[in-house]
């Protein structure tokens, strides 16, 4: 299964004591390719040091680059198709780009993309996103 993670999904599945570690623990086993760009890294890397602290962003950083089921993606086309945020397109076009199964956000402006029909995303929250990864274990 091939996953876009928003950043607020990622961010907070790091701690072991957050009710949605399941998505990091999930990654480390391989259960599913997480597919990022370079300006998916930076801002996860951003996100992760303002919220968690530079150590945990650098080692979060390191584990994306030596774990065998992160892909990264080349985008050769920009979209625009999420105008209430321009900066959340980078996580739509790399769905796009990868031809990913979802793109996991619980971001609202993401929502804009269920009513698209071409090129098709399937935007799913954390919630759906466990039950799909429960249902393809």
């Amino acid at each position: 299964m091939r996953i876009v993670l928003d950043t607020n999904i990622l961010w907070v599945s790091i701690s072991r004591y957050s009710k949605t570690h399941w998505v990091m623990e999930e990654l480390i086993k391989g259960t599913y390719t997480l597919c990022v760009t370079t300006d998916i890294l930076e801002e996860y890397e951003e996100i992760i040091s303002l919220k968690l602290g530079l150590n945990t962003a650098k080692s979060m950083m390191e584990l994306l680059d030596n774990l065998p089921n992160v892909e990264y993606i080349t985008k050769y086309f920009k979209w625009n198709l999420i105008e209430q945020d321009y900066d959340d397109n980078k996580f739509a076009d790399c769905a796009i780009a990868s031809n990913a199964h979802y793109l996991a956000t619980n971001d609202k402006h993401f929502h804009i993309l269920k009513s698209i029909n071409f090129p098709k995303i399937n935007v799913i929250n954390v919630d759906e996103f466990k039950l799909a990864i429960d249902t393809n274990n």
